[in-house]
């Protein structure tokens, strides 16, 4: 999707900076980012060092940086002009599914995005720079930004732990701190979404490690709040 905006919208000034999170490592994300033969800076984020800098929670997230560096949008939401997982989901037969699959991808296809509004938006900054509406001020995007709680700090170094933890080969070790990630910050569904998928890379379903699973907490707040709404 990126890769295609990219070619479109380079030559008018934009680039665009991708960046998979992934305790994985390189490997885990390797095939993803060769298969989309991108031009542009593709990165690996091992430490979710993003979700603490700049407030990413979910993925996909996108964060604006003006030429002189500064933060015109804090991180929200951002599929470019189509959501590709979504369009497939939509012509699927759920019945032909095993039941469990079938109960994913139906609250997977209750999902509210709005690809088409986030690329006119960037559409409007590409053109108009500083006086795009969308190009918002240092006091809003502050506000915007919320101040980190207590809570989320303490998550973030929880999650920090389990990583070291996990990469030092004690996996068993880390869930522990991961669950206290999850505990303290609920809405963070990077921390989530990475170590269910430790233990069930295909479903993120429920196992003995964790007190949730991706269908059971998108269940819990509706599907329809798994993004929040663009603000514009």
């Amino acid at each position: 999707m990126w890769q295609e905006q990219r070619r479109r919208l380079h030559p008018q000034g934009l680039e665009i900076v991708t960046v998979a999170l992934d305790v994985g490592g390189a490997e885990a994300a390797r095939t993803f980012i060769e298969a989309a033969h991108p031009e542009h800076p593709s990165l690996i984020d091992q430490a979710h060092v993003l979700d603490e800098l700049f407030g990413v929670v979910n993925v996909p997230n996108g964060v604006w940086i003006d030429e002189e560096g500064t933060i015109v949008r804090p991180a929200e939401p951002a599929f470019p002009g189509r959501n590709p997982v979504l369009d497939s989901m939509a012509k699927l037969d759920l019945s032909t599914f095993p039941s469990d699959v079938a109960d994913v991808l139906a609250e997977a296809k209750k999902i509210k995005t709005d690809p088409e509004a986030y690329l006119a938006m960037v559409l409007d900054w590409v053109e108009h720079g500083a006086d795009s509406p969308f190009a918002l001020a240092p006091d809003e995007v502050v506000r915007r930004s919320q101040p980190r709680s207590i809570d989320e700090a303490r998550a973030a170094a929880h999650f920090e732990l389990g990583q070291h933890l996990h990469r030092a080969g004690d996996h068993a070790a880390a869930i522990p701190h991961w669950r206290q990630a999850h505990r303290l910050q609920p809405d963070n569904w990077t921390y989530k979404r990475q170590a269910w998928d430790f233990e069930d890379p295909v479903r993120q379903g429920h196992t003995d490690a964790y007190d949730g699973s991706w269908i059971e907490d998108v269940k819990r707040i509706g599907a329809e709040n798994y993004y929040p709404a663009i603000q514009r």
